[in-house]
C-alpha cells in the first residue's frame, strides 16, 4: 500500500476530504520526525514506538579498495510495534490463504 492508498482508504472510512486526510497525515509523519531529531521518543499504546536507537562505533571494510574503515557511532529512528499489534498481525496473516 501506498501513501495515497493509505489517504483514499481513510478518507472512504471515515468520510473526511482527501485533502484533510493527506494534510492529517503529513502532519503526523513531520511531528514524528521533528519529535525525534529532537531526542525524544514517541510511544502509541497499542500500537508501538518510534524510538531512537544508537549504533556503536565498528570497524567496516571497503571492498572495492581492501582497506579498513572505521564507522562512528550513530543514532538511527526505528520503530517497535506493541505486543497487541504484533499479535493482532500474526493472527490475521496466518489464516490468508497462500499463493
Amino acid at each position: 500500500m501506498r501513501k495515497a492508498d493509505l489517504i483514499a482508504t481513510i478518507s472512504e472510512k471515515t468520510g473526511v476530504a482527501k485533502v484533510d486526510v493527506l494534510v492529517t497525515l503529513e502532519s503526523f509523519f513531520e511531528e514524528v520526525k521533528d519529535t525525534l531529531e529532537s531526542g525524544e521518543n514517541i510511544y502509541i499504546r497499542g500500537f508501538g514506538s518510534f524510538v531512537i536507537k544508537k549504533r556503536a562505533k565498528k570497524i567496516g571494510r571497503n571492498i572495492k579498495k581492501g582497506k579498513s574503515i572505521v564507522i562512528p557511532e550513530h543514532y538511527i529512528p526505528s520503530f517497535k510495534p506493541a505486543k497487541v499489534f504484533v499479535d493482532s498481525v500474526r493472527k490475521k496473516v496466518k489464516s490468508l490463504p497462500e499463493d
